[in-house]
């Protein structure tokens, strides 16, 4: 059995790169992967954090549609899981702020330790 090969899914640079990046998502899970790295005067610190993402089928005009918006032109994946593509989102295992950009529980837990030290 062949295992997939990852495609990293960056800004679209056009709406039918925007049109193939849905089409490869529609009716599969995929990872967004965050990484922070934190410069503190004591240290530093680098993580990263996974949220699984499912999308249901979608159709081409609600691909067409969304992509009318211009709301994917400038977010990786081209879709906002806090905008126009939120019902095209089935699933989520991990955090929700992650996909929109910025993952605050690890941030959060990032910090702690560092204030603890």
């Amino acid at each position: 059995e062949m295992s997939e090969i990852p495609v990293l899914l960056a800004k679209p640079v056009n709406k039918a790169d925007a049109c193939h990046m849905l089409w490869l998502l529609s009716g599969r899970t995929h990872k967004v992967v965050t990484a922070v790295a934190l410069i503190w005067p004591l240290g530093t610190a680098i993580a990263s954090d996974t949220t699984n993402v499912t999308f249901r089928e979608l159709t081409e005009e609600e691909i067409d549609a969304y992509i009318a918006t211009s709301e994917p032109m400038d977010k990786a994946g081209a879709y906002a899981i806090q905008g126009g593509a939120a019902g095209f989102v089935e699933k989520t295992e991990g955090s929700i702020s992650n996909v929109i950009g910025l993952p605050m529980e690890l941030l959060t837990g990032m910090l702690d330790k560092f204030l603890a030290e």
